[in-house]
């Protein structure tokens, strides 16, 4: 049986980039862990369009894992197709957005997210809003650049720090959430250098899904 983690988009670099920071997980896991990416995705999902439209091509690849599958990650932070995949699915299922910030909530009384562009902000606040947690949230702050800007280490560790210690200082936030499967390479960086707890979602997902394998187990 494996746990499936799927990346909505067609970024080979950001699905490798999971897949390292899911690497150390794997000795206690107890199942297999692969990370696909959708190629039918865009290179990154950076829009509602984008959200809406990888939907039915990420189902469609969910359906085909589902007979090996123990569990499955969305791995997108907008969490795409995941109110139909759990519908459709046997398996738990998990978005790294949803589950970031419910593991926010067990490491800090107000979390900051680190968003992409300005774009991102709205969609967040609709779904913080739809989880009531609102009131826990210190600021989203976008760092301006796209998914595939991601991959320039000076430039994107520049933003992170800056925009990091202004959601710490500024805002409040004593926990901060990476807010894009594609910043996961950062997230041990950041945490030392503004010295107070940073979340990579993706993580957080499988975390969790596979403590939902595990309990799964004693029924």
């Amino acid at each position: 049986m494996t746990l499936h983690i799927l990346n909505p988009n067609s970024s080979r670099v950001v699905t490798d980039g999971i897949d390292a920071a899911i690497d150390p997980m794997r000795a206690g896991a107890g199942v297999d862990i692969r990370c696909h990416l959708l190629p039918e995705g865009p290179e990154g999902i950076e829009t509602q369009a984008h959200v809406d439209g990888v939907v039915l091509p990420l189902l469609a690849q969910a359906r085909a894992l589902e007979a090996g599958a123990s569990a499955f990650v969305i791995a997108c932070f907008s969490d795409p197709g995941l109110a139909a995949l759990r519908e459709q699915s046997a398996r738990p299922v998990l978005g790294i957005g949803e589950s970031a910030y419910i593991t926010a909530l067990t490491m800090g009384q107000r979390f900051g997210i680190l968003s992409i562009k300005r774009g991102s902000v709205a969609r967040h606040i609709r779904t913080l809003g739809a989880m009531g947690l609102l009131d826990r949230l210190a600021a989203d702050r976008p760092i301006d650049l796209g998914v595939a800007d991601l991959s320039d280490e000076t430039r994107t560790r520049a933003r992170l720090d800056e925009v990091g210690a202004q959601l710490r200082d500024a805002d409040g936030a004593d926990v901060l959430i990476l807010g894009c499967a594609g910043m996961a390479r950062y997230r041990q960086d950041l945490q030392q250098t503004l010295g107070i707890p940073v979340i990579d979602p993706c993580q957080a997902a499988t975390a969790m899904a596979l403590g939902r394998i595990a309990l799964a187990r004693c029924d």
